[in-house]
């Protein structure tokens, strides 16, 4: 990403959520940003953006000009929103809807270009509408405080509201390998998704790498799909047919040998070399082999974040989203595992400790019907973990810092179970 020339109140030189965001979005030097000022001499404004609800405490960027486009931005998919949230977007989008927000005292964001500079050689909302064919784009963006493992993403509109896709933005190691990752994954997914009980996922509409970034143009969303409760008991039957991707059921194989098990050895050994604790990861593989060994079980894909924030339900049918840390050759049962541990650690905000118990209880009442006797019950959880500790670190080291809920935490948790 090249460094853009900045000018008077130009966002990109905070050093906050606005700054961060603006930069990712706006990065190409010829794009001049300006807040409560016209554009210099010698630009064209191209677009304009409600900074909501203000400059310190930015949330979101509000495409202006077409008050369908800005209304749909705030409504789109708002039922799959916590109540709070839902209920200040619904009141303005309703303002939206008439034009309002344009006329609400929220700081402007100013987007122009220099006069004979086409938007759609510069802006990346212009680049990828125009791969999408549409004439006109309007981009929303949400604002965040700066985080090495968030990706800004774009919402693209029609100037009647239709939603057109979803452009994720990879701009550093670890958000472009997770972009990338999802874009391999949704590429192939289409045959998969014909098979029954698959969750329907957005098609990939585009992939493009430019300036230090890796952007993934998604699919919408079925406009009317809503949310799964997070008292909802897991999908079984879902779970599998992810696994198989439309296939026959594998032969069960031992951990012994497999490509899964030389895996976390050699992400164990990678991660020794750059961290103290990397050392413990290497043991814990060897323990995991060395209890596990024998123990066999049907490797297939995961969707590697199943959660119920990541699911719907459209026309009766499930629908799954953001399939970044999606991959092949896991044991039959991770997402089952997952599950049960992000709802444990991110919505009842327990320690990993009682996470990984979460994992094993998850397992042994709904595991029979993955297949999962007790021996392989135990080694999905026990390879679940270690995975989700090598995931931690492959974030940490590609620049997105550490999970403090997890490391060291979980390696803690992790050493214990093998010598229990």
């Amino acid at each position: 990403m090249t460094t853009p020339a900045t000018v008077p109140a130009d966002p990109r030189s905070r050093d906050d959520g606005l700054g961060w965001v603006t930069r990712a979005v706006f990065g190409d030097e010829r794009i001049a940003l300006t807040v409560g000022a016209p554009p210099p001499p010698g630009h064209r404004a191209v677009a304009r953006y409600a900074v909501v609800p203000s400059l310190a405490r930015a949330r979101f960027l509000l495409p202006l000009g077409a008050p369908r486009a800005t209304a749909a931005s705030l409504l789109s998919y708002n039922a799959l929103r916590p109540p709070k949230v839902r209920a200040v977007r619904a009141a303005l989008g309703a303002l939206a809807r008439v034009g309002a927000v344009d006329l609400a005292p929220f700081p402007r964001l100013t987007v122009a270009l220099p006069e004979g500079v086409a938007a759609g050689e510069v802006l990346l909302a212009g680049r990828l509408g125009a791969t999408l064919g549409a004439a006109s784009v309007y981009a929303a963006c949400g604002v965040r405080p700066p985080d090495p493992n968030h990706k800004p993403t774009l919402q693209l509109f029609a100037p009647d509201g239709r939603a057109l896709g979803y452009a994720k933005i990879g701009w550093n190691g670890a958000t472009r390998a997770l972009v990338t990752a999802e874009a391999a994954a949704l590429r192939e997914l289409p045959r998969a998704t014909g098979a029954p009980h698959h969750p329907a996922a957005p098609r990939l509409l585009a992939e493009e790498a430019d300036a230090g970034q890796v952007v993934a143009l998604v699919e919408p969303l079925p406009p009317a799909v809503r949310g799964v409760s997070a008292g909802e008991p897991p999908r079984v039957d879902a779970l599998l047919a992810v696994a198989r991707r439309g296939r026959p059921p594998a032969p069960p194989r031992p951990l012994a040998g497999s490509t899964f098990a030389a895996r976390l050895a050699a992400e164990a050994g990678r991660a020794a070399a750059g961290t103290p604790d990397g050392a413990r990861a290497v043991a814990a593989v060897a323990a995991l082999t060395a209890g596990h060994g024998d123990t066999t079980v049907e490797f297939g894909h995961w969707h590697g974040d199943w959660v119920p924030w990541n699911l719907g339900v459209h026309a009766g049918r499930l629908v799954a989203w953001d399939w970044e840390h999606s991959g092949p050759d896991v044991p039959l049962g991770f997402d089952l595992a997952h599950d049960a541990f992000q709802r444990a650690l991110v919505l009842r905000g327990e320690p990993a400790a009682a996470a990984a118990r979460a994992v094993d209880a998850h397992l042994d009442r709904y595991g029979a019907g993955l297949g999962l006797g007790p021996a392989a019950r135990r080694l999905v959880a026990d390879a679940y973990l270690l995975e989700m500790w090598l995931r931690t670190w492959r974030l940490a080291d590609a620049g997105a810092g550490w999970n403090a809920a997890l490391h060291p935490a979980l390696l803690d948790v992790i050493e214990k179970r093998h010598s229990g």
